[in-house]
C-alpha cells in the first residue's frame, strides 16, 4: 500500500519485473476470497438473530467493523474536498442499507433465495456498466444459473423477503459504484473506515429500537464481532482493493458466484443440503464468472477504473 495521503488519488504503479500475471489476477482473487468471507460471515449472522433480531445484528456487524478499520486505518478527517466526502457518506448509506434490507430478507426467506436474488442487483449493473457486448452473454448465462439455483421461480416465498432481497441487490450496486470511487479519492483504506463508521451511526438507532439492552450481551457482542470481521472488515477491505484494478462490469459479474458460496455455507453451517439443480446452477455461475475473467485477461492488464466512471 502506499503511505497515507490527505487528498491524493491512488496513482496506478507499475508490475515488477516477472510479476505481471500475478498482477492481473490479483484483483480477481481478492474479490473471491472477499466473497467466501463474507457468505460464511452471514450463515453465522443466520444464527445470531435469534439472540439480536436482523437490525440488531446488522447493528454489531457495522459497529465492530467501523471500531476495527478506524483503530486500524486511523483515517484523517482534515484535508479532503466536499466532494470526497460526499461521496464517502453516500459509500456509507449504501452499506448500511445493503446490509439491513439483506438481513431483513434471511429473516423471512432462506439464505440461498436471499442471496440469489440479491446478486441480480450486481448483473443488472455488469450489463449497464460493460462496453462490450460479449459481458451482455456472461452476465446472462450467469442469470440463468441464478434462477435455476432458485429453483425457477420464488412464488413461495415470503413477499416482504423478496423485497427486501431485491431492495438489497440495488443497494448492492450502488456499494459497487461508490466503493471504487472512495477507493480512488482515499488512500489505503482510509475511505472504507470512514463509511462504515456512516452506516454504524446510520443504523446504531434501528438496532437499538429493535434489539435493546440484547445488544449489551457478552455472547452476543462476541458473534457479533465475528460477523462483522467475516462480513465487513475482510471483504469490503479486499473488494475495495480490488476495484482499484477491476473494471466494474466485471466485478459486477464476479458477483454472481455469491449463490454458489452461499449454499456451500449454508451446507457446512446450517446443514442445507445441495440438489442436482442446484449443482448444476453452480456450474453455470461458474462459467460465467470465469468467462468474463477471461474476456478481461485477454485483453492485457486489467484496466483500473477511470476518475468519474
Amino acid at each position: 500500500m502506499t503511505a497515507r495521503s490527505s487528498t491524493a488519488t491512488p496513482t496506478p504503479v507499475a508490475p515488477a519485473p516477472g510479476q505481471g500475471r500475478l498482477g492481473t489476477l490479483g484483483p480477481v482473487g481478492l474479490v473471491l476470497t472477499g466473497g467466501i468471507s463474507v457468505q460464511f460471515g452471514g450463515a453465522l449472522a443466520v444464527t445470531l438473530m435469534p439472540r439480536a433480531g436482523a437490525l440488531g445484528v446488522v447493528t454489531l456487524r457495522l459497529l465492530a467493523a467501523a471500531i476495527v478499520l478506524l483503530v486500524v486505518c486511523r483515517p484523517r478527517l482534515r484535508g479532503h474536498s466536499r466532494t470526497d466526502w460526499g461521496t464517502v457518506i453516500v459509500f456509507g448509506m449504501a452499506m448500511g442499507a445493503m446490509n439491513g434490507l439483506f438481513y431483513s430478507a434471511v429473516a423471512r426467506i432462506p439464505l440461498g433465495p436471499a442471496v440469489t436474488l440479491e446478486v441480480l442487483g450486481p448483473l443488472t449493473l455488469s450489463v449497464l456498466a460493460s462496453r462490450r457486448a460479449v459481458n451482455a452473454l456472461w452476465a446472462g448465462l450467469a442469470l440463468a444459473g441464478v434462477f435455476l439455483l432458485g429453483g425457477g421461480g420464488f412464488g413461495d416465498l415470503d413477499p416482504t423477503g423478496v423485497a427486501f432481497a431485491l431492495g438489497a441487490g440495488a443497494m448492492w450496486a450502488a456499494y459497487i459504484i461508490f466503493s471504487a470511487r472512495t477507493g480512488r479519492r482515499f488512500p489505503q483504506a482510509d475511505g472504507l473506515a470512514l463509511a462504515m463508521a456512516v452506516a454504524a451511526l446510520l443504523f446504531l438507532p434501528l438496532g437499538i429500537t429493535e434489539a435493546g439492552t440484547r445488544l449489551l450481551n457478552p455472547t452476543t457482542i462476541a458473534l457479533g464481532s465475528a460477523v462483522a470481521l467475516l462480513s465487513s472488515v475482510l471483504p469490503y477491505t479486499l473488494e475495495l482493493l480490488a476495484l482499484r484494478r477491476l473494471p466494474a462490469s466485471t466485478f459486477a459479474i464476479l458477483m454472481s458466484l455469491e449463490p454458489a458460496l452461499a449454499a456451500t455455507a449454508g451446507f457446512l453451517i446450517l446443514d442445507q443440503a445441495l440438489s442436482a439443480t442446484e449443482a448444476a446452477a453452480i456450474a453455470l455461475v461458474i462459467a460465467a464468472s470465469i468467462g468474463a475473467v477471461r474476456t478481461q485477461v485477454t485483453r492485457g492488464r486489467l484496466p483500473l477504473p477511470v476518475e468519474g466512471q
